[in-house]
């Protein structure tokens, strides 16, 4: 419940940024770009700091406070003071705080699976599903009370809601959930920048969530302007591809059991160059739904594989790797938007799923590299 209303909370305000500042301030878009590169290297950087404290044994406890008290802040000064100053000054600090809580919340919860013997894999599964979840709940509601109440209203809804996760986080109090530090790992640096392995890992993360991150941003565009689909196609997209990536997710450890890890992952690559191929060809509203349900299926057990990939690499430092798997999403996702716009201006919508498709090809290189020239570090399944 705390991973889930504190992910509905950040998913609330994530989208809405940029509608905010463009529709709610009325500035121009490239304004988006200032706010959204700034918060990014803060919660960059945040998220390296706080996962270097966890390593250290350090209890998770107070970090999530941190970012719970930055969300309250922000909010409470977009409340007050609706303006382009307050958001790159308030928003930026106080939402890039809070956008750490995930990454603090996996790592928490590796903590307790340890002490609690429970599998890593089966573990990340289910956390995963939550945080989709809250993001099938978080943008909707953002842009309905947006729609009903107005923008400022949003804000103050997030407020109230942010009250909620604070009584969550107050209730549950683990504070005495701490991974166990290795100081011999953390000594001789093995599980710094001498980790070939991990960097293999995180390209490969980078690769193909830049492919989805890129599908994503195109789809609502490409389906209204180029594919002549009704306004509420997106929409209906978007609900079909997260029910069946929330199904996908529970299967992963399944996967693993029975394929290994790697090999799991490469059949999920391929099935993500499958399907946005298959996406780039949608020419009425049954085809979109078909797509969409492959799209959810391929990110459903890539979400869920990803991570515990990484984390396979960590080298006794596992909230290292998980903040390098949610920093190396927030970059592809940031990274995606100018690409879009370029690459759409220049050839169209459905150029930039083409190029999609071809990124998710060569996230599957990088994996066969990966399984060629490192080891995993793990017992995970080979």
């Amino acid at each position: 419940m705390l991973l889930f209303v504190g992910t509905v909370c950040n998913s609330m305000i994530a989208p809405f940024m940029g509608f905010f500042i463009v529709d709610g301030l009325k500035q121009p878009p490239w304004t988006i770009s200032l706010y959204a590169g700034a918060l990014s290297c803060l919660a960059i950087t945040v998220n390296r700091q706080f996962a270097r404290r966890i390593d250290r044994g350090e209890s998770a406890f107070a970090l999530i406070g941190i970012a719970l008290g930055g969300y309250l802040l922000a909010n409470l000064a977009l409340s007050t003071v609706p303006s382009l100053w307050a958001a790159l000054t308030f928003g930026v600090v106080g939402f890039g705080l809070s956008t750490s809580a995930v990454s603090t919340m996996f790592s928490l919860g590796a903590a307790l699976a340890e002490r609690h013997q429970i599998e890593r894999n089966r573990l990340n599964a289910f956390m995963r599903a939550t945080t989709s979840t809250a993001w099938m709940v978080g943008p909707a509601v953002s842009f309905l009370v947006a729609d009903q109440m107005g923008k400022i209203a949003v804000f103050r809804f997030c407020l109230l809601l942010g009250l909620v996760w604070l009584a969550l986080w107050l209730w549950v109090k683990p504070q005495n959930a701490t991974a166990k530090p290795k100081e011999n790992v953390l000594e001789n640096h093995q599980g710094g920048s001498a980790n070939p392995g991990l960097w293999l890992a995180a390209t490969f993360v980078f690769c193909l969530s830049s492919a989805h991150s890129l599908t994503f941003s195109t789809l609502p565009l490409f389906y209204i302007k180029e594919v002549g689909l009704p306004g509420y196609a997106p929409g209906t997209a978007f609900t079909v591809k997260t029910f069946v990536e929330v199904l996908a997710i529970f299967s992963t450890p399944l996967l693993i059991a029975r394929f290994g890890i790697r090999k799991s992952l490469m059949a999920t690559t391929l099935l993500a160059v499958v399907a946005i191929q298959v996406l780039a060809s949608v020419q009425t509203f049954p085809q979109m739904l078909v797509g969409a349900a492959m799209e959810g299926l391929y990110y459903g057990l890539y979400a869920s594989m990803g991570i515990s990939f990484v984390q396979s690499y960590a080298g006794g430092r596992p909230a290292r790797a998980t903040a390098i798997y949610w920093n190396t999403l927030m970059i592809s996702g940031v990274l995606a938007g100018p690409a879009v716009g370029l690459i759409a201006q220049a050839y169209g919508f459905r150029t930039v799923l083409q190029v999609a498709s071809s990124v998710a090809l060569f996230a599957a290189v990088v994996l066969l590299l990966g399984t060629r020239q490192s080891r995993i570090l793990t017992s995970s399944p080979p």
